[in-house]
């Protein structure tokens, strides 16, 4: 017998948009392969001073 109470997956990770609209993808997208998750604006390598990375600093207890 088969088990009916198991609910389907759902992915959570497509984004949600208004009706009528579609999610962008690479169908959509103006160049072919992979797009940015960091958007079209951003262009690599940022300078230093626009970085957020704090280098990691342990203190040992003696």
């Amino acid at each position: 017998m088969v088990n009916k109470s198991k609910k389907p997956y759902v992915d959570n990770g497509w984004p949600k948009v208004a009706d009528g609209e579609h999610a962008v993808t690479e169908l959509a997208a103006a160049r072919s392969g992979n797009l940015s998750p960091f958007g079209e604006d951003t262009e690599f390598p940022l300078p230093v001073d626009d970085l957020p990375y704090v280098h990691p600093h342990t203190v040992i207890n003696r």
